[in-house]
């Protein structure tokens, strides 16, 4: 096969780093980004490019159906906690309820295993509490 026969691939930075803030909010990716950049300049940026402007780019699955893979994937990989309560906030943001999340982790346990579906579960627990209170934060007038 030719490359002129193949069908491109999406690569777009600007809609990456737009997508990304949509679904981890201005301050987290800033955060988050920034503390890689120190650690692995330039790694941040093709994460961003090539995942969130790249493949979410691709057409086929709606966000939330994308979040559900995300969830699935991160819990079966195991070991990957923190991109997992990443994962759960952003499905959060996008409508996602606690239960829907909490029910995508029960049903991969006879998959993954059950301790895979616990740790899971663990990680979605302390992020849900982090959303709420972040939320709360936002909403209250006198938290500073």
């Amino acid at each position: 096969m030719e490359p002129a026969d193949l069908t491109p691939a999406p690569l777009d930075r600007a809609a990456g780093y737009a997508l990304l803030n949509d679904l981890a909010g201005p301050q987290t990716q800033a955060d988050t980004l920034r503390g890689l950049d120190e650690v692995a300049p330039g790694f941040p940026d093709w994460i961003v490019t090539s995942l969130f402007g790249g493949t979410y780019q691709r057409p086929g699955l709606s966000p939330r159906d994308r979040q559900v893979a995300n969830l699935a994937a991160l819990t079966a990989l195991g070991g990957v906690e923190p991109q997992l309560a990443d994962h759960v906030r952003n499905s959060l943001r996008i409508g996602l309820t606690r239960q829907e999340i909490t029910e995508v982790l029960v049903h991969l346990a006879p998959y993954v295993g059950v301790p895979k579906a616990l740790a899971g579960l663990r990680a979605a627990t302390a992020a849900f509490a982090e959303y709420a209170a972040a939320a709360e934060d936002t909403t209250d007038p006198d938290a500073a």
